[in-house]
């Protein structure tokens, strides 16, 4: 039984900001789905967003057995195949960041977050840096399957303080790890096992900055079985609250799956790279670049003739004939 999932989605402005710093990118065929955070400003932080998803995307629709069969680029964990090249994918992106901040100094400083998954067989693997999360859709309760890396996470970590309590303080805002930032990245992951009928939620800050885990939950029980209106009605709740951020929301609902003998795995970090890679990566990151600029334009189809067409002009055709032929007649 092969792995099928309905994927639905939408980034919104919110009502406040002039541009959206938020990126969304849902790939069924290749069972990729991923939402990134831009920072850095209104451009830069677009094209930060922006360029993790395309890169991820690129390299899971293009590049995945050229990647995974370079050792260099190998994590230091055996983990499953997909989450192999997720980890990978991260990795580069965060590369592609870097040098998209090297080629213009007014990205400079530029990041985002990233919640990304790839599926295979009866497994999800999720890798995360940052604050943007997946939930997973519970009978009575909505299951945060990550952990924000930010400053007031932290902070209730280690002052044994609730999070009512550290959201009074100031800097509560600031992620203490993000894509692009630094020229290594540390990346959590885990595995988590499907079942068919489950639905998953992603979002970013918009939405859960602004909506505590219960309040999330009441509105996608509600909309459980509708996943178009569960991504409307939890963007229009954001918006209804100041839409002071660009909110994206995605809903993933598992369809069939196969069971397999691949097992959970608990969260884990999977520490930065080492530097030797990071030459690697970037000879991945030049290469995708240059072949992106020689990839040809789609042309479109050579037009078909219309038939509908064709006949009106055999009409006229013929109605000319008959006027030529009576216009020549002997009077």
């Amino acid at each position: 039984m092969p792995l099928k999932v309905k994927a639905v989605g939408r980034s919104d402005r919110g009502l406040v900001r002039q541009g959206n710093e938020d990126f969304l990118h849902l790939d069924p065929a290749n069972l990729l789905f991923l939402v990134c955070d831009g920072m850095g400003g209104h451009q830069a932080g677009e094209v930060a967003s922006m360029t993790a998803a395309e890169t991820i995307g690129r390299i899971f629709s293009r590049f995945s057995a050229e990647i995974q069969r370079d050792p260099a680029l190998k994590p230091e964990r055996t983990i499953p195949e997909r989450g192999d090249l997720l980890i990978r994918a991260v990795r580069l992106a965060n590369r592609a960041i870097q040098a998209r901040a090297k080629e213009n100094t007014d990205l400079s400083g530029m990041g985002t977050t990233i919640v990304a998954v790839a599926l295979e067989a009866d497994i999800m693997s999720i890798a995360h840096v940052g604050d943007s999360r997946i939930y997973r859709l519970n009978e009575r309760s909505l299951e945060p399957l990550t952990t924000d890396h930010s400053w007031i996470t932290e902070v209730q970590n280690t002052q044994n303080i609730s999070r009512e309590e550290a959201s009074s303080f100031i800097g509560k805002n600031i992620i203490t790890r993000a894509l692009g930032v630094r020229p290594t990245v540390d990346i959590d992951y885990r595995v988590v096992k499907l079942q068919a009928g489950e639905t998953y939620v992603m979002c970013t800050d918009g939405l859960c900055g602004f909506a505590d885990d219960d309040e999330i939950f009441r509105v996608a029980d509600q909309y459980r079985t509708n996943l178009n209106q569960l991504v409307e009605n939890l963007i229009q709740m954001a918006n209804d609250r100041g839409g002071s951020d660009n909110v994206t929301v995605a809903a993933l609902q598992i369809l069939e799956c196969s069971p397999s003998p691949l097992p959970e795995l608990e969260p884990i970090t999977l520490v930065s790279e080492p530097p030797s890679s990071v030459p690697a990566e970037d000879l991945w990151v030049e290469k995708m670049a240059q072949t992106s600029e020689i990839e040809p334009e789609p042309q479109a189809a050579p037009a078909k003739p219309n038939r509908l067409m064709l006949l009106g002009l055999l009409v006229v055709f013929a109605l000319i004939a008959v006027l030529v032929v009576y216009l020549a007649r002997p009077r």
